[in-house]
């Protein structure tokens, strides 16, 4: 057999067994359904080149998932905000949202710039989800912070915080690209949940379950995994049931790990398909395509592949009361 039958029978077995793959994973692995979710972004066209594989997947009808897209700068370094918002909008249609009008969210802050060079706070990325969420964790923290006690007994007690999502989906620590702006998503993120558990505790809320959140990232992966197009689903797969799969929790309400696959063939409209993300990204994300995206949507394991990973996330040290200050 020399090199070019080898590459021929390549060539069709490889694909061939991806896309016998991807229906084992859509119908025997677990996901999240029932699920009010917050896909966490720095720019528009993140949802595409990053997520794609993850919210066709959670936006299928039959998973009874409510996805909203909460994305923290217009993405406007080259002065082009305005058209990467309606962008981000078509996109949304095209990856499967309920109504990308009412579910689609972007910040025009200067405390957010789209820079490479510029890392967002924390703080306020927690405040800003907290005021999106959960409005009574500001009040929270704030009459923590300030030591003053709130006399207010139509004021809901410490613990009574009710966020309206039940799970956050950004970038890891080191952001997939490496980009500051998705770093700090992953900090932000992280704060926000920290303070939720911290506020629940301070209420000694009997019910456990109340005000939690979950945070799912996207973990970072080397050049060869990232551009190793659906090659990558077998060392994905492979980490999955390492992770998580070898228990076999499929019914479990917080998965450990997960793992979504895009079909190359079209699947219509419930089914989730290289297609449609390449057409989020080519039809949605004009202004962004350039010749190098092009490379990126086809090799990009990004495009056909995503994992992702439950973040432990502990409650917040107690701050000092005040006025009990070292003595």
């Amino acid at each position: 057999m020399n090199w070019l039958t080898a590459l021929g029978l390549a060539a069709v077995v490889i694909p061939s067994l991806y896309i016998y793959t991807v229906s084992i994973v859509a119908t025997r692995f677990p996901v999240l359904r029932n699920k009010r979710i917050c896909l966490l972004i720095a720019h528009p066209d993140d949802e595409a080149m990053f997520f794609a594989p993850t919210v066709l997947a959670l936006t299928r009808p039959e998973t009874g998932n409510h996805v909203k897209i909460l994305c923290l700068s217009s993405g406007d370094a080259e002065g082009l905000g305005p058209t990467r918002k309606r962008e981000l909008a078509k996109s949304g249609t095209l990856l499967g949202l309920r109504s990308p009008s009412d579910d689609v969210f972007v910040i025009d802050s200067p405390f957010f710039p789209d820079s490479m060079t510029t890392t967002w706070d924390p703080e306020r990325i927690s405040h800003l989800l907290a005021s999106a969420f959960a409005p009574e964790l500001n009040e929270t923290t704030s009459t923590r912070s300030s030591g003053k006690k709130n006399n207010n007994k139509a004021t809901k007690t410490k613990g009574e915080i009710n966020p309206t999502i039940d799970t956050i989906i950004t970038f890891d620590k080191h952001g997939v690209s490496g980009h500051p702006n998705h770093i700090s998503l992953y900090h932000g993120a992280r704060l926000f949940v920290s303070q939720l558990l911290t506020a629940a505790a301070a209420g000694k809320n009997k019910d456990k379950g109340q005000g939690q959140v979950d945070i799912y990232t996207l973990p970072t992966l080397g050049i060869a995994r990232k551009y190793s197009g659906i090659i990558d689903a077998l060392p994905t797969l492979l980490e999955w049931a390492w992770s998580a799969g070898i228990t076999r929790k499929d019914k479990q309400e917080r998965p450990g790990a997960l793992v979504f696959m895009n079909n190359l063939v079209p699947g219509g409209e419930a089914w989730p398909s290289v297609d449609k993300a390449w057409a989020a990204m080519t039809q949605a994300h004009v202004s962004q395509m350039r010749w190098f995206r092009y490379g990126w949507i086809g090799l990009s394991r990004y495009m056909y592949v995503n994992n992702l990973v439950l973040e432990k996330v502990e409650a917040a040290a107690p701050a000092p009361a005040a006025g009990k200050g070292n003595e």
